[in-house]
């Protein structure tokens, strides 16, 4: 199995199954997102876009961030622990984030493109092994210098090739990140919460595949067939 990796600038060349990686924290804000009811997330670039489709949806709330906090309009932030405190019961959620939205728009070649995160790895493994892949993509959504992502596509990578991992060693990682540092407990849009949250390893049972419907990216929460 070959493995290729690729950053928000050249990502546009990823082709076939392309997993765009968000750890800290948008795919781990969505796949909780998901576990309180969301229908769905339709993922866009920009505010404008966001603030514009929340407008002309039913039962539609903008979730996610610039230079990591909400703007202005948006019904939620890009916190997991903020999420949690929600009842999205079949809400369809618009997602914008300066990361991980940003590899879903511009993974335009991908054929199967799905969003992940720790929270839901194995679930996302399942999923891609049933594809029976022999080339698969990593979107470094944070960058090569920022590891908490990188992590994660090392993590899935041996994972695939059936390697034995320390998770531990990966959590960590997370955890001395550069975007990990932000997190402080008295600030209630990067709260220190959200790290135990982001490194919860297969919370879920579901990957979160992402489709071209109409000129949309829609995500939403799959459990993999037996």
């Amino acid at each position: 199995m070959k493995f290729d990796r690729y950053i928000l600038e050249d990502c546009h060349q990823a082709a076939g199954i392309v997993l765009v990686i968000d750890v800290l924290r948008a795919f781990s804000t969505a796949a909780y997102a998901f576990s309180r009811g969301a229908k769905e997330i339709r993922l866009v670039s920009s505010v404008d876009e966001a603030l514009k489709l929340k407008s002309q949806l039913i039962n539609a709330k903008a979730m996610g961030e610039v230079s990591g906090l909400p703007p202005e309009g948006f019904d939620f932030g890009n916190s997991p622990t903020r999420i949690l405190e929600h009842d999205l019961n079949g809400i369809t959620l618009i997602q914008r984030t300066g990361a991980g939205t940003q590899g879903a728009v511009r993974a335009v070649n991908a054929n199967v493109m799905l969003a992940t995160s720790f929270v839901v790895a194995r679930a996302t493994i399942e999923y891609v092994l049933k594809l029976k892949p022999t080339e698969i993509s990593f979107v470094i959504t944070g960058g090569l210098k920022n590891d908490e992502d990188v992590a994660c596509a090392d993590y899935l990578e041996k994972q695939f090739t059936g390697q034995t991992v320390e998770a531990q060693d990966f959590v960590k990682r997370v955890h001395a990140s550069r975007d990990a540092l932000q997190h402080m407990e008295e600030h209630p849009q990067f709260p220190h919460a959200d790290l135990a949250l982001c490194t919860h390893i297969d919370a879920f049972d579901f990957a979160m595949p992402i489709e071209r419907k109409n000129g949309y990216l829609i995500m939403q929460a799959v459990r993999p067939t037996a």
